[in-house]
């Protein structure tokens, strides 16, 4: 139970540091954020608005909340959601990097190409430390009841 709480702090740094990357961005005044996101067909400010709120949230939650299946099933929903949106982006021959830090990377300096592969390593840890945090909660649950029922 101790690497999945610790998991679960480091899934709440990580999505407060993409959370403010985008709530910053989308308060700049970058062209970029004019532009309608390929998805959703709204400007890229109002979804780093968005998508930066709910991740603020849940990484509030990760600190906060000592219910580890709710925090770990919040970072599945939202690193799910991740993945199918860039699954979509590749479905519609969407081949840039992804600007999910906005306009910070100009900023730090950071190439986008480089960013983009740092936000696919943390989207990865994220989906697979949920979901095998998950599987371990459920795993741990069986157990109990099943040691309820042989008593």
């Amino acid at each position: 139970m101790q690497a999945i709480r610790f998991y679960l702090k480091f899934a709440g740094i990580f999505l407060l540091a993409t959370a403010a990357a985008k709530l910053i961005s989308a308060n700049g005044d970058a062209r970029v954020l004019q532009n309608q996101d390929p998805v959703f067909s709204i400007p890229f400010r109002y979804v780093f608005r968005f998508v930066g709120a709910l991740e603020l949230l849940i990484a509030a939650i990760c600190f906060l909340s000592r219910r580890a299946g709710l925090q770990a099933g919040l970072v599945a929903w939202l690193s799910t959601n991740f993945v199918l949106y860039r699954i979509y982006l590749l479905w519609i021959g969407w081949h840039k990097p992804c600007s999910c830090l906005g306009n910070l990377t100009d900023a730090l300096h950071i190439s986008p190409q480089t960013a983009d592969t740092v936000m696919k390593i943390i989207l990865a840890y994220l989906l697979l430390g949920s979901y095998a945090s998950l599987f371990w909660l459920w795993r741990q649950r069986k157990k109990v009841a099943y040691a309820a029922m042989s008593a």
